[in-house]
């Protein structure tokens, strides 16, 4: 066990941490984006997709840290529910572009504010230069998570 602040760490309690407040995410954004025939997965796609219109699948992958058979699986729902479009790319027949539709532009900006919405609530009652270290000691651990992949 390692020891942070004189305080034994049980072994993997920060990955654990952090995949439960990422699972806690998930039930948050399903619950509130049902209605918009969402999964708690898919704000992702709706956000990476409405920024960088035109996006290949393999891009997305990679932007999103996904593999592509969930890339494939996610944008295939997203589409059968009208949220976007995917195109063979003109120079490469092998990529698929992955476009917008009207309706995800039109969700993007409720995406966007449930996300600012859900980080406040798991920040409530960090003090404002609290909350700025957070995201940087979780922006190295994600840089050293990228390293290890």
């Amino acid at each position: 066990m390692e020891e942070y602040g004189g305080q034994p760490i049980p072994c993997g309690d920060i990955a654990n941490r952090i995949a439960q407040v990422f699972r806690c995410g998930v039930l948050y954004r399903n619950k509130l984006l049902e209605q918009e025939d969402l999964n708690g997965y898919q704000h992702t796609y709706i956000l990476a997709v409405c920024d960088n219109p035109g996006i290949t699948q393999d891009q997305l992958a990679q932007a999103i840290y996904v593999n592509k058979s969930n890339v494939t699986r996610q944008l295939s729902l997203l589409e059968q529910n009208g949220y976007v479009t995917r195109r063979i790319d003109d120079k490469d027949k092998r990529a698929l572009r992955v476009y917008p539709t009207e309706k995800a532009v039109a969700v993007y900006p409720r995406v966007q504010a449930l996300m600012r919405q859900w980080d406040a609530l798991i920040s409530e009652g960090l003090l404002p230069e609290e909350k700025e270290q957070f995201a940087k000691i979780l922006e190295r651990v994600k840089q050293n998570a990228l390293r290890v992949v």
